[in-house]
């Protein structure tokens, strides 16, 4: 064996290297798009109540001082398992009672307190709303957050 790379050997090594990777590349991506697709997304569950939720949340800019599965803003509690602290989490009806309880409540004008506005919900966008974080908490979050609080 020749103690001496050549330059057909440094080029064959690069370009099947290079082959190699890209495939491994093209190969995970592809997997990925099947297993989001396929396992990861819950199609019986995402329903129009609950694509409507999601869209109050985003329009109210909710994520401006909550967190939903951790992503957001840290200055209001975690939300993406707010119906299961609550104990609503397998009962809607209840949950929406709740729900609608907590939002008609706000600002609560604790002095000294972080206080959340008021945004004259209709019941039915309360309803839509709801919808999305039951949904959000049916999501296998892999024991994030780390703590029930968030």
């Amino acid at each position: 064996m020749r103690e001496v790379l050549t330059k057909n050997a440094a080029r064959n090594i690069f370009y099947g290297g290079s082959l190699f990777f890209i495939l491994i590349f093209v190969g995970l991506s592809a997997h990925s798009h099947w297993y989001i697709q396929n396992v990861s997304t819950d199609h019986a569950g995402l329903n129009e109540s609950v694509a409507k939720g999601k869209r109050i949340w985003e329009v109210k800019a909710c994520i401006n001082c909550h967190s939903i599965l951790g992503e957001g803003a840290y200055f209001a509690p975690e939300l993406g398992n707010v119906m299961r602290r609550w104990g609503v989490q397998e009962d809607p009806e209840t949950a929406f009672e709740v729900f609608k309880g907590w939002m008609e409540a706000q600002p609560t004008g604790i002095e000294g307190r972080r206080q959340m506005p008021q945004f004259n919900l209709t019941d039915e966008e309360l309803k839509h709303l709801t919808d999305f974080l039951l949904w959000t908490g049916t999501i296998d979050t892999q024991g994030w957050p780390p703590n029930d609080a968030g």
